[in-house]
């Protein structure tokens, strides 16, 4: 079957060199789908779209008024990464999620870096994510970003660039395990000729790793969630059920002499630590959004007095905030003393005066992005929307210019999909690796590979109609 390929484009194509000359990476594949026909694709494609189903692989979109389950489309064909690419996210994640811990123990604690004024003391102390009952606070075992998923993109100069920092809940890494299920019993022999490393035993580090935070010899393991209608409820069922942890909500708990119990049968068990999968301001109503239905109250306290370790950290979403990821650079090099590995997408920020001229005057040339949104939303992508949306976003900065930041339109490299059945094209991806942080900082060797599945577009999350690949790393 053939692959189109672009020759006239400013992005980076993974795939395909300048001349159209297959990167060594993807020799083996070129020479796989060469043999292989439209017709078998798109069985390989439907028996995989069928597998999500029975897998239960869906997630519903809050906006969408049908209301529907939907699975995230999985494209069949997978992503190839070279070991010597991955060697450079794998040290330049480390290293950033080093810095980043040692940055909220610091911002909760002595704040030496706001009074070095390396960040600006009012950009965090007047953050709604800097939570000022944590202050004093050293979580368990000194860590606050147990999980995190980093959103990275490749650039037209070949070059991973840090897209932005998931602390607090990040999702996905069930579709990452699903879909490796799935892809390598479709291509078996070419899984096994490339040599790709395995992700199959990320619940058992999850679990180790969770296990970690506590003194006891066999703890208590919870995956807290929001319930069965919540967007990523598959993935806490499904994290829960591989770990063999217990799958609670906020009514199945209770806080007694300030230590945390599960209702069971047999009566009430303590729970030793918990995964939350829901977001800081809904974990206690005593203690921080007195209106949530979700939380635990007294669990804030059992936390304090060190009866429960949490994971994430509460707190940890001011570390992931927009803005403050333009000094993540600035982060890095005031903690570890060295230049980043992965360097950020160069940012404005609408705070600074100079930024926000630079913004309002070529804003048709920029994204702009609120600082605290997710998922695509509150984002406007300059060259593609007209004058109108230019100028609402213009009068929104100058209303609140805390609130965005700005960055140039980055090309985003693209991968070989399967389109409308028939043909291999390339579509724009970005990448969301997984980090785990017990006894030292892991970064999963596979990741979320998100693809914008219509030609030419940018935006790759679920939410806006994005589809998902698996992400076959090479040694």
């Amino acid at each position: 079957m053939n692959v189109n390929h672009d020759s006239q484009h400013s992005f980076y194509d993974e795939m395909y060199d300048g001349d159209r000359t297959l990167r060594e990476h993807y020799s083996s594949f070129g020479a796989f789908i060469d043999t292989i026909s439209a017709k078998k694709l798109n069985q390989l494609q439907f028996s995989a779209d069928k597998a999500q189903m029975a897998m239960g692989m869906t997630f519903n979109v809050y906006h969408d008024k049908e209301g529907l389950e939907k699975i995230l489309h999985l494209d069949i064909i997978p992503r190839i990464i070279p070991g010597n690419d991955w060697q450079k996210i794998n040290e330049g994640l480390k290293q950033r999620i080093t810095a980043l811990n040692l940055f909220l123990q610091d911002i909760y604690n002595e704040q030496k870096i706001l009074k070095d004024k390396v960040v600006p003391a009012d950009l965090i102390l007047g953050s709604k994510d800097f939570l000022k009952p944590c202050m004093g606070m050293t979580p368990p075992k000194g860590i606050w970003c147990h999980i995190t998923g980093t959103d990275l993109v490749r650039n037209n100069d070949g070059e991973f660039y840090i897209l932005e920092d998931n602390l607090r809940c990040p999702s996905g890494v069930s579709y990452m395990l699903e879909s490796r299920e799935i892809i390598k019993r479709a291509f078996p022999n070419l899984f096994n000729k490339l040599g790709v490393r395995p992700v199959s035993d990320y619940p058992t580090k999850l679990l180790d790793m969770l296990q970690f935070l506590s003194d006891k010899p066999r703890p208590v393991i919870g995956v807290l969630t929001p319930g069965v209608y919540n967007s990523a409820y598959f993935e806490h069922s499904y994290l829960a059920q591989q770990m063999g942890a217990e799958l609670v909500s906020g009514m199945d708990l209770l806080v007694q002499d300030k230590k945390v119990y599960m209702q069971t049968t047999q009566g009430l068990e303590q729970i030793d630590v918990l995964y939350r999968r829901i977001d800081d301001t809904f974990l206690d109503p005593l203690a921080f959004n007195p209106n949530s239905m979700l939380g635990i109250p007294g669990l804030f306290e059992a936390y304090k007095a060190g009866n429960i370790a949490l994971a994430n950290a509460p707190g940890t979403g001011v570390a992931d905030d927009k803005a403050v990821y333009a000094y993540v650079p600035k982060i890095i090099k005031y903690y570890l003393d060295q230049d980043p590995i992965l360097n950020n997408v160069p940012t404005y920020l609408c705070r600074e005066e100079k930024d926000r001229k630079h913004v309002l005057e070529n804003i048709a040339d920029l994204v702009v992005k609120e600082t605290n949104a997710a998922g695509g939303y509150g984002m406007m992508i300059g060259p593609k929307v007209d004058a109108s949306e230019h100028q609402k976003f213009r009068q929104l900065i100058k209303d609140n210019p805390n609130n965005y930041i700005a960055q140039p339109t980055l090309s985003l490299s693209t991968v070989p999909s399967l389109v409308d059945h028939k043909t291999i094209e390339g579509r724009h991806v970005d990448l969301r690796p997984y980090v785990l942080y017990g006894n030292e900082v892991e970064v999963i060797p596979g990741a979320l590979t998100r693809v914008a599945l219509k030609k030419g577009s940018l935006v790759v999350n679920s939410s806006q109609g994005g589809g998902s690949k698996d992400t076959w790393v090479l040694y």
